[in-house]
C-alpha cells in the first residue's frame, strides 16, 4: 500500500489547502476584510439573484452552520442585508450593499492574477486534462 502523501487524493487535497491559504493571503496582504469563503458566497448572490441560503450552501460546499455565520460576518461587516421577504414570513432576502459591490468589483480584477499564479507553468492541455480527471472522478463518485 502506498504512504499517504503519495496518495493522488492526499495531493489533491494539498494542493486545494495551500491554494486557499495563498488565496487567503492575498485578500488579507491587499487590505480587503474578506475571507475566500465571503467572497464565493458574495458571488453566488450576484451570480444567482433570489438563490437562497440553503443553495449557495450546497454550491460553495459548507453545511448549515458554517454558512449562517459567513452570512451573520458579511452582515455584521456591512457586505450584505437582510430584509424580510415580502410574501414568504420565515424567509429573508438577501441584498448586497453599496461596500459589497464594491468589493466584488475590485476583486474581480485580482482574482485573475491570483489564479494565474496558482497556474503558471500549467499549459492549457494540462488544465484540460486535469479538468476531465476530477470530473471523472466526480461522475465516479456521485
Amino acid at each position: 500500500m502506498e504512504q499517504l502523501n503519495q496518495s493522488f487524493f492526499y495531493t489533491l487535497e494539498k494542493a486545494i489547502k495551500v491554494y486557499r491559504q495563498y488565496f487567503q493571503t492575498q485578500l488579507k496582504n491587499a487590505g480587503y476584510g474578506i475571507t475566500l469563503d465571503q467572497w464565493l458566497v458574495l458571488n453566488m448572490i450576484i451570480d444567482y439573484n433570489g438563490i437562497t441560503q440553503t443553495e449557495i450552501a450546497k454550491r460553495v460546499f459548507k453545511d448549515k452552520a458554517s454558512i449562517t455565520r459567513i452570512f451573520d460576518l458579511l452582515e455584521s461587516n456591512g457586505y450584505i442585508e437582510r430584509i424580510p421577504h415580502p410574501t414568504h414570513g420565515k424567509m429573508t432576502q438577501i441584498n448586497i450593499t453599496q461596500k459589497g459591490n464594491e468589493t466584488i468589483d475590485m476583486l474581480k480584477k485580482e482574482v485573475p492574477k491570483f489564479r494565474d499564479f496558482a497556474l503558471k507553468n500549467i499549459s492549457e492541455d494540462q488544465k484540460q486534462e486535469t479538468q476531465a480527471v476530477l470530473k471523472s472522478i466526480i461522475y465516479n463518485c456521485i
